[in-house]
């Protein structure tokens, strides 16, 4: 081949990477988004919908909620990982995210949070009403600007984002009631306990995960664990008066209310279970039941609604 062909193919070839359409990370950017987090918020924001709604649900006031509200989530944590990028790559259980792992540009996740957060926040304001949007706006930004830097400063914490963690059920709440009662505190009430064993169990079992990262989480100042039994066992038995609530505000009917005692039992055992053996694998036997408890709970709130 000659010195002109190959001179020509390869100025070809540089024409058309310069032409061609840069390839969409979208599943990086999917990930950025924390799917699984931000489907638990969708599940408990149409619980909220559903028990803040009359005889007939607005199905179409309920997908403007879920849209504005996953839009909304996903840019938080989207954001969350563009702040918390450097302590991510230094726990093993965070550090292949698309930051950390250099799949994404920083500067893109950075505007891919903002934007896909304001256009939830403005579709909510329009499509559902100005109450729930400003709702979601605390939560976004209690969670970014509260939450996220004191991770590494207290571990007062995991107190602190309980705060916008309980908030989706009255996202939905105001969607449907266009106002908040006494019951939809309590659906927020219901979300707020229960993150406590749930995310102290997650935080004793990556405890020197968390180390590394420098954030402040109890465990780390609890190296026996006494406290953070106390604390799970505090805080998953104040759970279950609080899920009769329900019950006797007229929100759910005899079946919840047997079913609500009989899981805040079960839970409370695994609970105990940590505050007896402060091991790794009771704690993870903690999570798997609080990732059951709260679904099953919130399922029969809604199969059992009067």
């Amino acid at each position: 081949m000659s010195k002109r062909a190959s001179g020509t193919q390869a100025m070809a070839a540089d024409a058309w990477q310069v032409g061609r359409i840069p390839r969409l990370h979208l599943a990086e950017y999917l990930e950025l988004t924390k799917p699984r987090v931000t489907t638990m918020v969708l599940v408990t924001t149409t619980v909220g919908f559903y028990a803040g709604s009359a005889r007939s649900m607005d199905l179409r006031l309920l997908l403007y909620t879920l849209i504005g509200t996953a839009l909304t989530a996903a840019g938080s944590s989207a954001l969350n990982q563009f702040l918390e990028r450097g302590p991510d790559g230094l726990m093993r259980r965070t550090e292949n995210r698309p930051l950390p792992a250099g799949r994404l540009k920083p500067a893109n996740a950075l505007w891919f949070g903002i934007i896909i957060s304001v256009l939830g926040l403005l579709y909510l304001a329009m499509r559902v009403s100005l109450l729930s949007s400003l709702l979601a706006l605390a939560i976004w930004s209690s969670y970014l600007f509260l939450y996220t830097p004191l991770k590494q400063k207290t571990s007062l914490c995991t107190l602190i984002g309980a705060f916008p963690g309980a908030g989706p059920p009255i996202i939905g709440w105001a969607g449907s009631a266009q106002g908040l009662d006494l019951r939809a505190w309590t659906l927020f009430l219901i979300l707020f306990l229960w993150q406590f064993p749930h995310f102290l169990a997650i935080a004793w079992m990556y405890r020197d995960d968390y180390q590394k990262a420098g954030f402040r989480m109890l465990p780390l100042e609890d190296r026996q664990g006494f406290i953070t039994g106390r604390q799970i066992l505090v805080y998953t038995t104040a759970l279950i008066p609080i899920s009769l609530l329900p019950s006797l505000l007229g929100m759910a009917g005899q079946a919840y209310l047997f079913g609500a005692i009989a899981l805040g039992l079960l839970f409370l055992y695994f609970g105990f279970k940590v505050a007896e053996s402060r091991s790794t694998e009771d704690a993870r036997r903690l999570l798997k039941a609080s990732v059951l408890y709260l679904p099953l709970l919130l399922a029969l709130m809604v199969i059992d609604r009067p």
